[in-house]
């Protein structure tokens, strides 16, 4: 799988540099989301430009990911998707359940927005 990974103090970007995410590539990138995960990556932004195709293994392995982060209230936002991609996730019913933004600089945002939330929750469970 071709990829590449930008760690942030506060995301990490990973952007896949395939043009099918599927059977072939879809442990690899489950596999890729649990090493972050374990590494201390709170939030991913996955970058999916160059990704024209997807099948339900690809699906699968964005819900993998996006279980694997929110289970320590981080974001998990996909960025940068094909017509195609975007299709199949609507179509599955997955667009109430990912986050998904046109470019990587809104989520970018997002990633800030989340951990502002997050924030202003823990403080009001103090209060």
């Amino acid at each position: 799988m071709k990829y590449s990974v930008n760690k942030e103090e506060k995301y990490t970007i990973l952007r896949l540099n395939e043009e099918k995410l599927d059977t072939n590539l879809a442990p690899q990138l489950k596999s890729e989301f649990v090493t972050l995960h374990a590494e201390g990556v709170k939030n991913i932004i996955l970058d999916m430009a160059e990704v024209k195709y997807t099948d339900s293994s690809g699906l699968s392995a964005l819900l993998v990911g996006n279980r694997t982060i929110l289970q320590n209230g981080g974001i998990f936002v996909l960025a940068c998707l094909s017509d195609h991609v975007m299709k199949l996730i609507k179509i599955s019913q997955l667009d109430g359940v990912l986050n998904i933004l046109p470019t990587v600089e809104e989520s970018v945002d997002a990633v800030f927005m989340n951990d502002l939330e997050n924030d202003l929750n823990a403080e009001d469970s103090d209060n």
